[in-house]
C-alpha cells in the first residue's frame, strides 16, 4: 500500500484511540500533578513517593494486566454477534479479576511490612510506608473499574471510561492541591494527603461507571445478559489463561523500571528524585502510545475475530507508523529541553543535573518504546500472550537490569548506567516481539 492509503486507516485508529489517549493522559496527568505538588514539598518527599510508587506500580499493573485480558476474548465473540457469548465473559470475568484483585491486594499489605530492607535512606522509607497503604487501599476500587473498562473495550465502547477517568482525575488533583498543602481550611498532610486524594478519586470511579450504565440502553441489555449467564469453569480457565501472561509481561517490563529505581536509591537520593522526574515525563508519551495500543489491541481483535487477515495487517502498519512518528518527534523534545522539563517537578540543581542526563537516554529509547508497545498490543489481539511473557523475562530481566546494575553500580557510572540499561531491555524487547508477529503475519 502506499502511504496515502494509510490515511482512512490512520483516522479509524486515531478515533477510537483518542479516548484510550485521553484516558491514559488523564491517569498520567495525575502522576504528574502528585510529583509536582511533591516535589516542591521536597526532595526526601519526592523520593518516598518514587519508591512507594516503583513497588505499588508491581501489583496494580499485575491486576490491569489480568483485566486487559478480557479485551481480546470479549472482541473476537462480539465481532461475530454472539451477545450471549460476551455477556457470559463479562461475568466469568469479573469472578476472575475480584479473586486476582483480593490477592494481589493481601500480597501488597504485606509487602509493606518489607519495604525497609530495600537500601533506601530511613527517612524515604519513614515517608513511603504510609503512602504505599493508602495506594494499596486504592486498588481494590480501581480494579474493579478497569475490568468493566476492559469489556467496554473489547465491545469498542472507549468514551464511558474516558470520561470516568477524566472525571476523577480532576477529582484527584483538586484534592491533592488541598491535602498535600492543606488550602482552604484542609490539614497540610504532604506525601500522605496525595495517598488519600488517590484514594478518594478512585474510590469515585466505579461509582460513576454504575450511575452511567444504568442510562445506557445498549449496556443494560450487556449487564442484563451478564446477571443471567452461567459461571463456566472453561471460561474462567480461559480468561486467566489469556490475562495472567499478560499481567506477568507488564510486571516483568515495570519490574526492570522498580528495580532500577532501588539502584537509584543506593546511589542517591537525588538520583532516586531524578529518576521519578524522567520517569513521570517519558510515562506521557507512554501512555498516549499505550493508547494507541489498546485501539490496535481492539481492532485486530475484530479482524481476527472475522479472519480479516489483510485488514488485520492493514491495522497493525497503521498504528506502528503513527507511533514511530510521535515517540521520534518527542524524543527530540526530551533532548532539547532537557534542562527545562525537570523544573517543572523540583528546584534542586543536583536533581535537575541529573535529570537532564536521564532525558537524553529517553530519547534515545522513545522509538524502541513506541514499537514494542505496538508489537505487544497486536499479538494480544490475536491472543497470543504466553510467548511474549517469556520474551519479556529474556529482553528485561535476563539483559536490561544486569545491564543496569553493570554500568550504575559496578562501572560507576551512576544513574545514567542505569537507565542505558532500560534502553537494552527495551531494544532487545522490540526485536522478539517483532519476530514473533512476523510469524502471525506470515502464516495468515
Amino acid at each position: 500500500m502506499r502511504i496515502s492509503e494509510y490515511f482512512p486507516l490512520y483516522k479509524r485508529n486515531l478515533n477510537l484511540a483518542f479516548p484510550v489517549v485521553l484516558s491514559q493522559i488523564g491517569q498520567v496527568t495525575v502522576s504528574l500533578a502528585d510529583n509536582m505538588m511533591v516535589g516542591h514539598v521536597g526532595t526526601t518527599q519526592l523520593a518516598a513517593a518514587s519508591f512507594a510508587i516503583n513497588i505499588f506500580h508491581l501489583g496494580m499493573l499485575m491486576g490491569v494486566g489480568i483485566t486487559m485480558g478480557l479485551t481480546p476474548l470479549v472482541g473476537q465473540v462480539f465481532s461475530q454477534k454472539k451477545e450471549d457469548e460476551v455477556g457470559a465473559y463479562l461475568k466469568n470475568g469479573l469472578v476472575v479479576h475480584g479473586l486476582s484483585t483480593l490477592v494481589i491486594g493481601i500480597i501488597m499489605a504485606i509487602a509493606s511490612l518489607f519495604l525497609n530492607r530495600m537500601g533506601q535512606p530511613d527517612a524515604v522509607v519513614r515517608l513511603a510506608i504510609p503512602y504505599y497503604l493508602l495506594l494499596v487501599a486504592s486498588l481494590f476500587p480501581m480494579l474493579f473499574f478497569y475490568s468493566f473498562k476492559q469489556f467496554l473495550e473489547g465491545i469498542g465502547n472507549t468514551k464511558i471510561a474516558m470520561f470516568i477517568t477524566l472525571t476523577s482525575n480532576v477529582i484527584n488533583i483538586i484534592l491533592n492541591y488541598l491535602l498535600i498543602f492543606g488550602k482552604l481550611g484542609f490539614p497540610e498532610l504532604g506525601l500522605n494527603g496525595a495517598g488519600i486524594a488517590t484514594l478518594i478519586a478512585r474510590l469515585c470511579m466505579p461509582l460513576m461507571l454504575v450511575s452511567v450504565a444504568m442510562r445506557n440502553k445498549k449496556l443494560r441489555n450487556e449487564f442484563r445478559l451478564a446477571y443471567h449467564a452461567k459461571i463456566q469453569k472453561q471460561k474462567l480457565k480461559k480468561i486467566f489463561s489469556v490475562g495472567l501472561p499478560i499481567g506477568l509481561q507488564i510486571i516483568i517490563e515495570v519490574l526492570m523500571f522498580s528495580v532500577g529505581a532501588i539502584i537509584m536509591g543506593w546511589i542517591s537520593k537525588e538520583a532516586l528524585a531524578a529518576h521519578q522526574v524522567a520517569m513521570g515525563l517519558i510515562s506521557v508519551t507512554y501512555m498516549i502510545s499505550l493508547g494507541i495500543g489498546a485501539g490496535t489491541t481492539i481492532y485486530v481483535s475484530h479482524e481476527k475475530g472475522l479472519s480479516h487477515y489483510q485488514k488485520m495487517r492493514q491495522t497493525i502498519y497503521s498504528s506502528f507508523h503513527l507511533v514511530v512518528t510521535f515517540m521520534a518527534v518527542m524524543g527530540l523534545v526530551f533532548a532539547l529541553l532537557r534542562y527545562q522539563l525537570p523544573l517543572l517537578f523540583t528546584t534542586d540543581p543536583k536533581v535537575i543535573v541529573v535529570s537532564a542526563s536521564l532525558l537524553i537516554v529517553a530519547a534515545m529509547f522513545q522509538i524502541f518504546d513506541g514499537v514494542q508497545v505496538i508489537l505487544i498490543a497486536s499479538l494480544r489481539g490475536v491472543s497470543d500472550v504466553k510467548h511474549p511473557m517469556f520474551m519479556a523475562f529474556i529482553s528485561y530481566i535476563l539483559f536490561g537490569l544486569p545491564v543496569s546494575y553493570l554500568l550504575g553500580i559496578v562501572l560507576n557510572f551512576g544513574a545514567l548506567g542505569v537507565w542505558l540499561g532500560f534502553l537494552v531491555g527495551l531494544a532487545v524487547a522490540a526485536g522478539l516481539f517483532a519476530l514473533r508477529l512476523r510469524k502471525h503475519l506470515m502464516v495468515n
